[in-house]
């Protein structure tokens, strides 16, 4: 999937355990790990809200877009 989750980085950064975090947004530790490692397939913005307060990040500091080079670009209309 080209969408990259950097969750970790950031918590490094910020010098933050991912339990202090799941604590503080009201999500499971196994919630947590499962957004760490891009295993899930969405987010809630409420969620990303939560977190974006919390680390004081942007949501662009959590998520990358990496594009897949076997899906073939779009056209744009035009």
């Amino acid at each position: 999937m080209p969408i990259v989750m950097r969750l970790d980085v950031m918590l490094a950064r910020r010098k933050v355990r991912s339990k202090a975090l799941a604590e503080a947004i009201g999500i499971t530790e196994s919630n947590l790990s499962l957004l760490k490692s891009g295993k899930v397939r969405g987010v809630r913005f409420s969620t990303l809200e939560a977190i974006c307060r919390f680390l004081d990040c942007q949501p662009g500091d959590l998520l990358e877009y990496e594009p897949d080079q076997e899906r073939p670009q779009l056209r744009q209309a035009g």
